[in-house]
C-alpha cells in the first residue's frame, strides 16, 4: 500500500473541496493518506466529506515539545538546518512577511519531523505551491522521500516562494492548467515545461444528478468565496442592468467572504435587495439542492489590480456536471473548462453589459441551454472527473520518473 502525507496550509478550509475530493479518491484506489494541516481549524462548518477525514489529521504541535524537538534537530544536524534557513532568506527576503511566516512554517515542520517518520510514507504531497510545499520540501530532505506539489492560482501569480527550486527538487509539479503550464514556464522558469505536469481538480459525476429540464429559468445562481477575484460586484451590476430592462429575475448568491459587506450595500444601493439575496456560506448537500433547481449559474471572475486570479473554479464544474447553464469569463483557465456557444457562455472580464447580455440569452433560450448543458456534462465526464485525475496523481507518484 502506497503511504502519502498530504500537506494544505489549513485543513478543513471549507471553500477546498477539490483537496477534499481528491484525497478520498485516492483513499478508494488504496492510498493510505495522513494530512499535515500547517495551521489548526477554524471555520465552524465543516463539509461532511472533510469530517470524515479529520481522523488522518496531523496538526502543529503545541506547549513546549516543539521547542525541545526543534532546538534537538538543529544540534544534530547543525549546518543543515543553518543551510535551510539560509536558502529560505536568501529566498524571500525581498517579501518580508512571507519570510516570516515561512521560518514559522520552518519551525512547524520540524517539530512534527519524529510524527511524520513514524508514518513510514513512500510520498509527501503538497497542494498550494507557497506555505503547504515549502514544508513539503523542508519535510522530505529531512525524511529522504520524494515529494511533489499542486500550483493553483494566487500562489503562481502573486507569490513565488522558491517556485524554480521546488520544480528542481521536486520529484514532479502539477498544475491545473494548460495556462498556469505557459505561465510558470515564461514567468519562472523554461523547466515547468519538463517537470509539471497538467492533473485538474475534478469532481465526482455521480453526486450530481444531470437534470437540465424543469428548472426555475430566472433564477441565477452564483457560488464562491465573497472575494474580488470572483467579480461578485460585476454580478450585481448586470443584475440592476437586467432590471432596467424589465428581465425578470432573482438572484442568490451562496458564499462568504471580505466583500460581504460591500456587496450587500452595492445590493442596496442599486434597489435589488428584493432581487439579489445573500445567503452565507452553506453546506455541499445545500448547495447541490441548489445547482439542482437554478436556471443560470453566474461566476463572473476577474484578474485584479495586483494579478490575482482563479485557476478554474470547481464551482463551474459542479454546475455543469448538475446540468445547470453557466456564465463566466475569459479569465486564467476558465476557457478550457468552457467553450463559448457549446458548453456554457464567456464574457469579458469585468464587463457587466456583456455578462447581463449572456445571462439574459440563457433566460430567454431554454432550448438552447439545454444543448450546452449537455456538451457542459459531457466535458466534466471527459476532462474534469476526479476519478480520472486521482488516478492520473497516483500513477505521477508512483512512476514519477
Amino acid at each position: 500500500m502506497t503511504k502519502v502525507l498530504y500537506f494544505t496550509s489549513r485543513f478543513p478550509c471549507w471553500s477546498e473541496t477539490f483537496i477534499v475530493r481528491e484525497i478520498s479518491e485516492l483513499i478508494r484506489l488504496g492510498v493510505d493518506v495522513h494530512i499535515v494541516s500547517l495551521k489548526h481549524p477554524v471555520e465552524k462548518m465543516v463539509q461532511s466529506d472533510a469530517a470524515a477525514l479529520l481522523d488522518r489529521v496531523i496538526y502543529p504541535l503545541r506547549g513546549v515539545r516543539p521547542v525541545a524537538q526543534v532546538l534537538g534537530t538543529c544540534l544534530q544536524h547543525p549546518r543543515r538546518e543553518l543551510s535551510a534557513l539560509a536558502d529560505i532568506v536568501r529566498g524571500l527576503w525581498r517579501h518580508p512577511v512571507a519570510l516570516v511566516k515561512t521560518l514559522v512554517v520552518w519551525w512547524r515542520t520540524l517539530a512534527l519531523l519524529p510524527t511524520l517518520r513514524g508514518l513510514a510514507p513512500d510520498h509527501l504531497h503538497a497542494h498550494w505551491a507557497t506555505y503547504p510545499s515549502t514544508s513539503a520540501m523542508l519535510a522530505s530532505r529531512r525524511l529522504d522521500k520524494p515529494y511533489s506539489f499542486t500550483a493553483h492560482a494566487h500562489d503562481i501569480f502573486l507569490e513565488d516562494h522558491m517556485l524554480a527550486e521546488k520544480m528542481r527538487t521536486a520529484a514532479f509539479g502539477v498544475t491545473i492548467s494548460e495556462f498556469n503550464l505557459r505561465y510558470l514556464a515564461d514567468n519562472v522558469s523554461p523547466l515547468a515545461l519538463q517537470c509539471m505536469r497538467i492533473i485538474h481538480c475534478g469532481v465526482r459525476p455521480a453526486d450530481f444528478e444531470f437534470a437540465p429540464a424543469g428548472r426555475h429559468r430566472q433564477l441565477i445562481l452564483a457560488v464562491g468565496r465573497l472575494a474580488e477575484i470572483k467579480g461578485f460586484d460585476h454580478l450585481v451590476d448586470a443584475c440592476e442592468l437586467l432590471a432596467r430592462r424589465n428581465v425578470p429575475f432573482e438572484c442568490l448568491v451562496i458564499g462568504e467572504g471580505p466583500l460581504h459587506r460591500a456587496l450587500q450595500t452595492r445590493i442596496d444601493a442599486a434597489g435589488l435587495s428584493d432581487r439579489v439575496t445573500m445567503l452565507g456560506a452553506l453546506k455541499q448537500e445545500e448547495v447541490r439542492a441548489y445547482l439542482a433547481r437554478a436556471g443560470v449559474f453566474a461566476l463572473p471572475s476577474v484578474v485584479t489590480a495586483s494579478g490575482d486570479c482563479d485557476g478554474i473554479p470547481v464551482a463551474l464544474m459542479e454546475a455543469m456536471a448538475a446540468g445547470l447553464p453557466v456564465v463566466s469569463t475569459r479569465v486564467s483557465g476558465i476557457p478550457e473548462l468552457i467553450e463559448h456557444g457549446s458548453s456554457g457562455l464567456l464574457a469579458e472580464p469585468g464587463d457587466a453589459k456583456e455578462l447581463a447580455q449572456c445571462i439574459e440569452r440563457l433566460i430567454a433560450d431554454p432550448a438552447s441551454t439545454r444543448e450546452m448543458a449537455g456538451m457542459a456534462r459531457r466535458t466534466i465526464e471527459r476532462e474534469f472527473d476526479v476519478a480520472i485525475e486521482a488516478r492520473k496523481l497516483l500513477s505521477a507518484i508512483e512512476r514519477p520518473a
